[in-house]
C-alpha cells in the first residue's frame, strides 16, 4: 500500500528520511496521474526498503509549490531529505524502478 504524504507529514516521513523516498504529486482529476497510480502502489509493494507514496496537490499545495513542481504527475525521489530526481509525466514502471536505484545508489 502506497504512503499518503501531506504537506503536515512531508518534512518527518521526506526531509528526516535516512534512505530513500519517492513521492507521487497526483489529483484526482488528472487523467494521466491515474496511469501512474497503480505502477506507484506496485513499486509500493516490491520496494519495502523504500518510502513510496502518493500526495494530492489540491489538499496540499505547500510542498508542490516548494519543489517547482508545474505540472502533474510528477514523482520526486529523495535520498536523505535531499531531491536527487524527478520524473514529470507518465512513464514506465521499469523507467521508475531504474530511478529507485538511482536514488538508493545516490550520494546525497
Amino acid at each position: 500500500m502506497a504512503f499518503e504524504f501531506t504537506d503536515e507529514n512531508f518534512e518527518e516521513t521526506v526531509l528526516n528520511n535516512d534512505g530513500v523516498a519517492v513521492v507521487d504529486l497526483w489529483a484526482p482529476w488528472c487523467g494521466p496521474c491515474r496511469l501512474i497510480g497503480p505502477i506507484i502502489e506496485q513499486l509500493a509493494a516490491e520496494h519495502k526498503d523504500v518510502l513510496i507514496g502518493k500526495m494530492n496537490v489540491d489538499d496540499n499545495p505547500e510542498v508542490p509549490t516548494n519543489f517547482n513542481v508545474r505540472g502533474i504527475p510528477t514523482i520526486l525521489f529523495f535520498k536523505n531529505g535531499q531531491l536527487v530526481d524527478k520524473q514529470v509525466g507518465v512513464t514506465t514502471k521499469q523507467a521508475l524502478a531504474q530511478k529507485i536505484k538511482h536514488a538508493m545508489a545516490h550520494h546525497a
